[in-house]
């Protein structure tokens, strides 16, 4: 009882932690998406600094982060919104610049401002683009929670790294097992709960 109740613990972490990350690293990716679409030269740089932090491995910006945040839930949610930051901020570009400017151009010719074309037309457009990034980072950053059992972080990575450390005793292996198999599973549930998000919140004219 006392294990399967310490794998819910841990398996409401794990999702906890991604979740929050992925929303951290939509809102700044939002952001800078914004600010920077317009600029092809914004664009490439803002898109190459993300993408150059996915080139760091994971257990040494852990080890980077821990002088600074200490061991626990902020080098580790730090981590993760940091390598969740690149296939949002893509897709955000890429949806932003993908609007056709015709409809943006009618929008202000009904008396639109700049940001209600932005809050009315052109996010809502990009929205399919960065829910799909947001799915990416979300799959992306599942695995890499797991490492981060190595700051103390939450969630299944103490399982598996606890069954890795007592590899020879007889039940190491399939608790290191349980806790890959279970960040697989909630993995693929968090992806269906993203396809059921996009047909809630997209209309139909986009979908088709």
């Amino acid at each position: 009882m006392h294990r399967r109740h310490q794998l819910l613990v841990d398996s409401y972490l794990h999702v906890s932690a991604v979740v929050q990350s992925v929303l951290l690293a939509t809102a700044v990716s939002v952001l800078i998406g914004v600010l920077v679409y317009r600029s092809p030269f914004g664009s490439s740089i803002a898109s190459a600094l993300a993408g150059a932090v996915l080139t760091v491995p994971s257990f040494a910006l852990l080890g980077l982060l821990i002088p600074i945040l200490g061991l626990g839930v902020a080098p580790t949610i730090t981590a993760l919104v940091v390598y969740a930051l690149l296939p949002i901020l893509r897709n955000t570009i890429i949806g932003l610049a993908s609007v056709d400017p015709a409809v943006t151009d009618a929008a202000r010719g009904v008396g639109m401002n700049r940001l209600r074309v932005l809050a009315r037309i052109e996010l809502p457009l990009a929205w399919p683009a960065i829910l799909a990034g947001m799915r990416v980072s979300t799959q992306l950053i599942m695995g890499i929670l797991a490492l981060a059992a190595y700051a103390k972080g939450p969630g299944l990575g103490n399982l598996i790294f606890s069954g890795l450390a007592r590899l020879g005793s007889p039940n190491a292996v399939p608790q290191a097992l349980v806790g890959t198999l279970l960040v697989v599973v909630l993995a693929l549930v968090l992806d269906g709960i993203y396809v059921l998000i996009g047909r809630l919140t997209t209309s139909r004219g986009i979908r088709d």
